[in-house]
């Protein structure tokens, strides 16, 4: 089992019973839309983001999204976010899938679970902190922001990588430059444009 420093956040019970098969670390439920009006579960929250940092996994449909962008914007502190790509089915346990026919935490194979942390930088320290960073510049060069079809090729890029198609233009940066150094965008771009000639 791998051992994670950081607090975990996830919306459900069924997402931290899941999770807590597959690593060992602090993990908080917000109980969904709940954590909206849970000032003492946020003050947990905070007190974890302050101290050891916190995860926030959330589902990759809007309703997760909106608590991912709740939690970042009222923590503060050092919070990470960690994104499931979108893979489309049902839960087990549930009668039928949800309202976007996405899979939540609870029904991704724990292998991609994993995949996740290391994109998002938890499992791995050995890349330098003062490397050069992907900017908004590049994304706005390779077409990616600003420009004629740039939403559809953000979405192409983060279908190839394995992220959400929800992902903000600044979610997109952020992870990005968690998962490539600048030279491995640059050929990730390069074969994205060789694939579309």
């Amino acid at each position: 089992m791998l051992h994670i420093e950081q607090a975990i956040i996830v919306e459900g019970k069924y997402d931290k019973i899941k999770l807590s098969s597959i690593v060992d670390a602090v993990i908080l439920v917000t109980d969904g839309f709940r954590i909206f009006k849970d000032e003492e579960k946020m003050s947990v929250i905070r007190y974890y983001a302050e101290t050891t940092g916190v995860l926030i996994l959330t589902d990759s449909d809007s309703a997760g999204f909106k608590i991912r962008n709740y939690l970042k914007g009222s923590v503060g502190g050092k919070v990470t976010n960690v994104y499931i790509p979108d893979v489309f089915g049902k839960e087990r346990r549930k009668v039928h899938p949800s309202k976007e026919g996405k899979l939540g935490v609870e029904g991704i194979d724990p292998d991609v679970i994993i995949d996740a942390f290391r994109k998002a930088g938890v499992l791995f320290s050995e890349r330098d902190e003062k490397k050069e960073k992907i900017t908004r510049l590049d994304l706005y060069t390779d077409g990616l922001s600003g420009g004629e079809n740039s939403s559809q090729k953000r979405r192409k890029l983060l279908k190839t990588i394995g992220l959400p198609e929800l992902l903000t233009t600044t979610g997109m940066l952020e992870i990005l430059n968690t998962m490539f150094t600048v030279e491995e965008y640059r050929e990730l771009i390069e074969k994205i444009k060789k694939e579309e000639m």
